[in-house]
């Protein structure tokens, strides 16, 4: 049975009409041998494996996990589970890093949490004492603990004043809170999971939703396979699941998402499919939209997409004649060029519409990482925690009060530092001290070459916090080993605002222990202590942290006061903002239609889409905006490089539906491993054929960055374009050639978020070696070994 779900992936449907609930399907993968009769008790959790959320409990028998269960009460699941859901939490079951490492003679060797931390805490106090707060950065993930968080935020504007903190959530959701505060005032989604329930019409921008979440898919599968379904309308160059599905399917040219955008503004505006009194009271900017998409006409689109000028008038039309309609907007759009411009768009599609704080009219701007959320609600993003304004001396004046320290130490005189640039810094040997934890860099950065001569330079300390070795520990001067899901207590969001308590169910291996723990310790063993000369961070327990980020949460748009471990233990999830006056939770935000807009609430002012120059706030007080929404434009530019005769294909990189970012979990998982072993080169027949390129030939990708080898799919992506798996690397291919998609990707970013532009530069392909049959056959002999580089001398 556990391996039917490797093949259907979704599982069976359970069809459903709009307006009824969505119905229970329990999901259950316990290990080979194990019955449920055989389980000691169950442990209250939350799947980490996409930014889905979903409720699950784990098996405990004689202190370890052994199965999984879907949660049938849970708001965001209903019981399901997918396959990394069902299969993953077994990667974390070997291999592990189980006692702290630190670099002697340019070799990882074994030693004690004290030696550790003694490095730790030397270097981090010789480059405070020498060269100040600015020679600390701090890079994290989008799969920690909310607890873990804030803690951390905490230590670093309140206990060292460093502005350098940003996580990989800047390479996969940072388009996503910029675009919404850039509409609206702040980060936070506006809808919910339920409007999928009851609309007329989904629309997905660079959203492969069947992949990259496999549970919601299954949500919008079962109503399609109900009465009267919604249509749906996709925008990516690859034909998916989700494009197969749909009315209307733009598989447009890579770098011209804006483009479209501007189009289907175009075409609501000219066929008057505006609701203007609401447009009138509720937004700002309309003229200025209106002139800036005029030259987008549909056949203008379709000549720079090369789409069909008809799909983006029908896609158009569905859009403006639907009375509900959902957007859902991923890594297609955000790691793009004009990212958030483009996704921006999306928002002024509802805006026209007044489509927004009701049942069935929601704009999802989606996350790829289940805790990314958290990552931005506390600040370890770089912003200020509870989504306050660094450029609001009031806003900095309420955390200075909260933390009882002086204002000036909280970092507030610049634009927080972006993790591009942070590495940027850490090459030039500004930033001495580079804190690492759960993600990997060496695989996950763009221009994959430099970032390891960064790491593995002597300019830079580089700590990790990790639980198994993988190419960016084997960079590292000391490596200190983390717990994972299930072996510690926190709290995490969802996409949709829905909290889930995950309760610990057994013991880390070893000598592991959870971030928190190892900030509290760094904290302690650094003395930082604020004013009144309490510990900073004033916490040693998990609980204790939730407690004091609902303080810091208090009165803003992510508001938790109402919220406890108590609350959350035994509940289906809880959305914020959840306050005493609301104390289950809020289904969806703005329903006044009122935004988070006015001047000393805001988290930003807003930004150039164009250029990414900040508006000040004398400027945005004289917009007036007030609680309305910004409608803000850009013309479509070309992407900074498009395909050439030298490289004549566009590059696309993405998830895939069996791993999880660079597969440190998900490789150790033998049913997700044998189901993607490898990476694979995707490439449309009218490419392939004059390449002389067939399924399954190696092939050799190459830009003018790098290269990497795969195998060939020969599949239904739009003509001109390629596109690569991004969860491979090096790991388990000692002296191979390099799989790692992001060998070839460029050093570009977003002006307005900062993220990077993955989805795109040029590349050329050529054949290396004849396949051994119809498709890419898998590496039967790769193995989970990691390369034991030594370097730093």
């Amino acid at each position: 049975m556990a391996h039917d779900r490797i093949k259907d992936i979704w599982g069976p449907t359970t069809g459903f009409a709009a307006g009824e609930p969505w119905p229970v399907r329990v999901d259950t993968h316990l290990r080979d041998g194990i019955h449920e009769e055989d389980v000691d008790h169950w442990v209250q959790s939350a799947c980490v494996l996409c930014s889905n959320g979903c409720g699950v409990d784990i098996a405990v028998r004689d202190g370890q996990m052994v199965g999984v269960r879907g949660r049938e009460d849970d708001r965001v699941s209903r019981g399901r589970l997918g396959p990394k859901g069902l299969f993953g939490w077994q990667g974390q079951l070997r291999d592990r890093i189980t006692t702290p490492l630190v670099r002697r003679n340019g070799t990882l060797v074994e030693a004690s949490w004290d030696e550790a931390m003694g490095l730790v805490v030397e270097r981090s106090r010789a480059l405070l004492d020498s060269k100040g707060p600015l020679s600390h950065g701090f890079y994290t993930s989008g799969q920690l603990m909310l607890e873990e968080y804030y803690t951390l935020a905490v230590i670093g504007k309140a206990g060292i004043g460093t502005p350098h903190m940003d996580g990989n959530t800047r390479l996969c959701t940072a388009t996503a809170a910029a675009a919404l505060k850039e509409s609206f005032g702040t980060d936070g989604q506006p809808g919910s999971y339920t409007d999928l329930d009851v609309c007329d019409a989904v629309f997905h921008y660079g959203h492969n939703v069947a992949e990259t979440q496999t549970v919601l898919w299954a949500r919008m599968l079962d109503r399609l396979a109900g009465p009267n379904p919604p249509l749906h309308v996709c925008v990516d160059p690859r034909r998916t699941k989700v494009a197969e599905a749909s009315e209307v399917h733009l598989a447009v040219r890579p770098g011209t998402n804006q483009a479209v955008m501007n189009g289907l503004i175009r075409e609501l505006i000219h066929r008057d499919w505006v609701d203007h009194a609401w447009v009138e009271e509720h937004t700002v900017g309309y003229d200025e939209l209106a002139k800036t998409v005029e030259p987008y006409t549909a056949q203008q689109v379709a000549e720079i997409c090369r789409v069909e000028a008809r799909d983006v008038e029908r896609a158009a039309e569905i859009f403006g004649t639907s009375d509900r309609v959902v957007s859902t907007v991923l890594q297609g759009f955000y790691q793009s060029h004009q990212a958030t411009a483009a996704s921006v768009q999306v928002n002024n599609l509802h805006l026209l519409r007044g489509m927004l704080g009701r049942p069935g009219a929601a704009i999802l701007q989606m996350n790829g990482q289940p805790t990314a959320q958290n990552n931005r609600e506390t600040g370890v993003d770089g912003d200020l925690s509870g989504f306050r304004n660094w450029n609001n001396e009031s806003h900095v004046q309420e955390l200075a009060d909260l933390w009882d320290v002086d204002p000036i130490v909280i970092p507030h005189w610049s634009p927080p530092t972006h993790a591009m640039q942070i590495f940027r810094y850490a090459e030039q040997g500004s930033i001495g001290f580079l804190w690492i934890a759960g993600t990997n860099p060496a695989v996950s950065m763009p221009d994959l070459g430099r970032i390891r001569r960064i790491l593995g330079g002597d300019q830079v300390f580089v700590v990790v916090n990790e639980a198994f070795r993988n190419e960016t520990t084997e960079l590292a001067d000391v490596v200190l080993p983390s717990a994972l899901w299930g072996e510690k207590t926190g709290t995490f969001t969802n996409v949709d605002r829905t909290v889930h308590l995950a309760d610990k169910a057994v013991d880390p291996p070893g000598q592991a222990r959870c971030d928190l723990d190892i900030w509290v310790d760094y904290a302690r063993r650094m003395g930082f202590t604020d004013r009144s000369g309490r510990p900073i961070p004033r916490w040693d327990t998990p609980e204790d942290a939730f407690d004091g980020w609902r303080e810091c949460s208090r009165g803003r748009p992510c508001d938790y006061s109402g919220m406890s471990y108590a609350k959350l233990r035994g509940s289906g999830g809880i959305q914020w903002p959840c306050t005493d006056e609301a104390p289950e939770g809020t289904e969806r935000i703005y329903t006044d239609h009122v935004f988070n807009t006015q001047d000393d609430y805001c988290e930003n002012y807003g930004h150039d889409l164009l250029t990414g120059a900040a508006v000040d706030a004398t400027e945005h007080k004289a917009m007036r905006y007030d609680g309305r929404a910004r409608l803000k434009a850009a013309p479509w530019t070309p992407p900074p490089e498009f395909p050439s005769d030298e490289y004549p294909l566009g590059l696309g990189t993405g998830r895939t539906v069996f791993h999880f970012h660079t597969r440190t979990k998900t490789m150790r998982a033998t049913e997700l491993h044998e189901a993607a072993p490898d990476a694979w080169v995707e490439i449309a027949p009218e490419d392939a054929g004059p390449l002389g390129i067939a399924e399954g030939d190696l092939v050799r990708v190459e830009s003018a960055r790098g290269a990497l080898e795969a195998r060939a799919r020969v599949s239904d992506i739009r003509p001109g374009a390629v596109f690569v798996p991004f969860h491979y690397g090096d790991v388990d291919r000692d002296g191979r050639p390099s799989r790692a998609a992001n060998e070839l990707t460029i050093t570009a970013w977003d002006p307005v978020s900062k993220q990077p532009a993955f989805k795109g530069g040029a590349v050329r392909v050529t054949k290396v070696a004849d396949g051994d049959g119809p498709s890419p056959a898998p590496d039967n002999t790769a193995s989970a070994r990691t390369s034991r580089t030594s370097r730093k001398g």
